[in-house]
């Protein structure tokens, strides 16, 4: 089979623990090399989640009008469901120690993928969009620093720890765990014992359908949205990796501090009555112990700085593997570094002109960003888990002659099909004027399950095209990968 320079590396990668950078980027990951340990991935995805953002997730139901109760389980049925799906993809990277893109060659062809790059770079990017805003309007209400410089100071931060990369960005986590951990248990005894302030809310609030979809929706979207770039952070870990243990590592880390801040944010907005999250845990935690929220409230945008830095090195193998879809590259350092510095220039770029409030574009980027992902880890999952049970030809993902070939049509029309079938079912918040509400969803005052649609039509019709996969081919084509890894 022929091999391209997109599955060697030029210099050898660092071992852990060092100084160095990370050398590694879109290549396959050599079994020398997987020194990961399950235990990390808890703590990086409970970090991931433990921060600003997910504070202000659980303003989405209030400002909606849902009550406290139905905001907190809306929240937490959210989080479960979207859990799932993160966490499953992310026992992908042991079997195949590949980035997650890569792996989607299989199912949408060498260059066919780049339909769903777009998708996920539009992910990373909304997503650091979104908590550049927070950050700036945080920081200025609880300390009064100016958003301009906060936007640059956290860019910096960000596009340093992705520099790093992989191993650097797990160690910034945990030490970011380790600090704020007992800070936020400390300011949730003061809102669980009534001395972190809150009062019956002063306007009223009633269930409905819509509001209680969106919130869940806004919930199962944040932790699908890392679906596409969880194994990114496994595939150093060895293949011998325990499935079970690895996903109940990450749903377990991913899940419990989301529906920790969820709950945390609606009694914020609800029974503190604030506007902002960071204010909110500054105002709640120097209610109960003077100097606590404060520290809260930097360590809590510490941790999303750290998160946006997570999502630079996400975005970066998404780049680097589009280009490579189209012209082959060399998986160089310096390839690495030039994309994650264009990557900050372009968010920097868009969220300063973003004018709405913090939770309405929050609310508006994790729409956008399930619809589109949704009929991808749908075809993503079938493919792995009941098509080809995790047995790939992997040095045939590096070449558009190998046997997945330069588009797969199967993948695609699953992809087309499911997005198609979400349209109906859509609402789209505002967008500078602009909205959509679909003929179906209208029939359901306004209710969006368009994602729980597309999931399953997508899955659906990827089962039904799949079954024309000439798998005897396939067999072949992974005994000479496996010969040729081998040999490196």
């Amino acid at each position: 089979m022929a091999e391209t320079t997109s599955t060697r590396t030029e210099v050898p990668e660092a071992p852990s623990g060092t100084l160095r950078a990370e050398t590694r980027s879109i290549d396959w990951v050599p079994d020398a090399e997987r020194h990961g340990k399950i235990w990390h991935q808890g703590p990086l995805w409970f970090l991931g989640n433990f921060q600003y953002f997910t504070v202000a997730l659980g303003f989405v139901g209030p400002s909606l009008g849902l009550p406290l109760g139905q905001t907190i389980l809306a929240g937490v049925l959210g989080i479960v469901v979207g859990t799932l799906f993160m966490a499953f993809h992310a026992s992908q990277g042991p079997v195949l120690g590949l980035p997650q893109m890569i792996q989607s060659r299989a199912q949408f062809g060498y260059r066919g993928v780049v339909l769903v790059l777009i998708g996920t770079l539009f992910t990373y990017l909304g997503f650091n969009v979104a908590d550049q805003v927070l950050l700036a309007e945080g920081l200025h209400g609880v300390f009064g620093w100016s958003p301009g410089w906060v936007a640059v100071g956290t860019a910096l931060l960000a596009v340093l720890l992705a520099v790093y990369g992989h191993d650097w960005v797990h160690r910034a986590f945990r030490w970011l765990l380790y600090v704020s951990l007992p800070l936020m248990v400390l300011l949730t005894v003061g809102v669980l014992t009534g001395q972190a302030g809150g009062h019956a809310p002063s306007h009223h609030l009633a269930f409905t359908w819509a509001a209680f979809f969106a919130q869940f929706s806004a919930a199962a979207a944040y932790n699908i949205t890392y679906a596409p770039y969880v194994s990114d952070y496994s595939r150093y870990l060895p293949r011998t990796t325990s499935p079970r243990a690895l996903i109940a590592s990450v749903f377990f880390g991913a899940s419990g501090s989301a529906v920790w801040l969820i709950a945390l944010g609606a009694w914020l907005a609800i029974r503190l009555g604030a506007a902002d999250g960071l204010v909110g845990l500054r105002d709640a935690g120097d209610n109960f112990i003077p100097g606590l929220g404060a520290a809260a409230a930097v360590l809590s945008a510490l941790s999303l700085v750290a998160t946006m830095g997570m999502n630079a090195y996400g975005g970066m193998l998404t780049v680097l593997t589009g280009i490579d879809s189209v012209r082959s590259i060399k998986p160089t350092q310096t390839a690495r570094i030039v994309t994650i510095l264009g990557l900050a220039a372009l968010w920097y770029t868009v969220a300063s002109l973003i004018t709405a409030d913090a939770v309405s574009t929050i609310f508006t980027a994790l729409t956008l960003m399930l619809y589109l992902l949704v009929p991808w880890t749908a075809t993503n999952l079938v493919d792995f888990f009941v098509v080809r049970r995790g047995h790939y030809a992997i040095t045939d993902l590096f070449t558009p002659t190998g046997v997945y070939g330069a588009w797969s049509w199967r993948g695609l029309t699953a992809y087309g099909i499911g997005f198609a079938a979400e349209i109906p079912f859509m609402v789209l918040p505002d967008l500078g004027g602009w909205h959509y509400t679909g003929p179906a969803a209208q029939q359901l005052a306004g209710t969006d399950i368009a994602w729980v649609v597309g999931l399953v039509v997508a899955a659906l019709a990827y089962l039904v095209v799949a079954r024309s996969l000439d798998r005897s081919t396939e067999t072949a084509a992974m005994t000479v990968s496996e010969q040729e890894l081998a040999a490196r």
